[in-house]
């Protein structure tokens, strides 16, 4: 095991080397553009190809092509690249193609802030496509090492789930530096719970069966199936059709392969749990690194307060989250997206900090806990905080 010094960009370089990746195509876009220079260099050293695309949309269409032709492939962006992959994610999800999809996120709206962080895409990146009928499997790293680990993780899922994974890190995920562990041998990587699941070949000669199963490799055209990857609903033998009943068992597949075995995807992690106190602060990404800083120092104080980060923001985990507790959701936007979905899945008391671009401070997470604890109105920033 070595230990390098380095981006989180560079983390999900070597997490991809790891996993077998040999395409990765890509457009250049802060702060992405590390990725695909670190892979342009690293993947023709093991075999593999850097495809410069003359945009996101041919980003992805390239990818998932590669995908269909047996070869794992990867992509990464930023919030206005990940917006022009609506159309080639509906083809990978619809045609069941495995493919790893990075959007380091930044301030919005639109092309916002190129170096600054934001979490702007986290509805997105649950509903990137069109048409509906479908489950996506969202990761989100708040560190270099993470970002290794989930890369891996990213690939090994989108293999047995055969579907595109997105990971969703942030700009100070993306661009910050820090040492992370990197195994030089199958054995290192197995220290660290990591593993491999190599590229296999759907037999054939159906294309996928209307079952929710798992683990079931993906098709690789040429090889068992005669199938055609196409946008439209395609029946057991994967060709093109208009009726209803390929359509809902297609539907079926999609949705139910993901929500049947999520426990392979559901991961978080809780502070200070143990002796369920009345306020619990939600957050996923850098933010989450603050949150855990404040909780620890509130502790210190003798306040009753705990934190759950999420490291899978979808499918969103509503089992964590309970009508008796208050919750203090904490997310780089204003307008308030995860806080929306805990609210929903608690059902009870739950409070918004958010801000653009910036992290908060300690302290400030401090005042709001206390105010919370003591039952007053949270103090806010004007114009800021409970908008949503």
């Amino acid at each position: 095991m070595k230990t390098l010094f380095n981006t989180g960009n560079a983390a999900i370089t070597e997490g991809a080397i790891w996993a077998g990746c040999q395409v990765f195509a890509g457009y250049p876009i802060t702060p992405g553009t590390e990725i695909a220079e670190n892979m342009s260099r690293r993947l023709p050293e093991v075999g593999g190809y850097y495809i410069q695309a003359e945009d996101e949309t041919a980003s992805l269409h390239i990818c998932a092509g590669a995908s269909l032709g047996g070869l794992k492939s990867m992509t990464a962006t930023s919030g206005p690249g990940f917006v022009l992959y609506a159309d080639p994610y509906g083809w990978a999800i619809g045609c069941e193609i495995p493919v790893v999809v990075v959007n380091a996120q930044r301030v919005g709206p639109v092309s916002g802030i190129t170096g600054a962080p934001g979490q702007g895409e986290f509805y997105f990146s649950r509903y990137p496509t069109h048409g509906g009928n479908f489950e996506t499997i969202v990761l989100a790293p708040n560190s270099s090492q993470e970002a290794f680990n989930m890369t891996l993780e990213a690939f090994r899922l989108a293999e047995r789930f055969r579907t595109p994974v997105t990971i969703l890190a942030d700009q100070l995920v993306a661009d910050g530096w820090e040492s992370f562990q990197l195994p030089e041998t199958p054995e290192e990587l197995a220290s660290l719970g990591l593993g491999v699941v190599p590229r296999l070949v759907h037999p054939g000669p159906d294309f996928y069966p209307p079952s929710d199963a798992i683990d079931i490799p993906p098709v690789v055209l040429g090889r068992g199936t005669g199938a055609a990857a196409s946008d439209w609903t395609p029946t057991e033998e994967g060709y093109d059709t208009e009726e209803i009943e390929p359509q809902m068992w297609h539907a079926h597949r999609l949705v139910h392969k993901i929500l049947q075995h999520r426990e392979l995807i559901d991961r978080h992690e809780a502070y200070f749990l143990e002796d369920s106190p009345p306020l619990v602060l939600v957050s996923y990404g850098s933010p989450s690194r603050v949150v855990r800083s404040a909780v620890r120092q509130a502790r210190a104080e003798g306040l009753a307060v705990g934190a759950i980060r999420l490291q899978s923001l979808w499918p969103f985990q509503d089992a964590l989250f309970h009508p008796k507790t208050i919750h203090l959701v904490v997310e780089l936007n204003t307008d308030g997206q995860l806080v929306r979905e805990v609210a929903r899945a608690a059902k009870g008391e739950t409070h918004f900090w958010g801000r653009c671009g910036e992290l908060p401070g300690v302290s400030e997470l401090l005042v709001v806990i206390r105010d919370i604890l003591s039952g007053q109105a949270p103090r806010s920033m004007p114009g800021q905080w409970e908008a949503w």
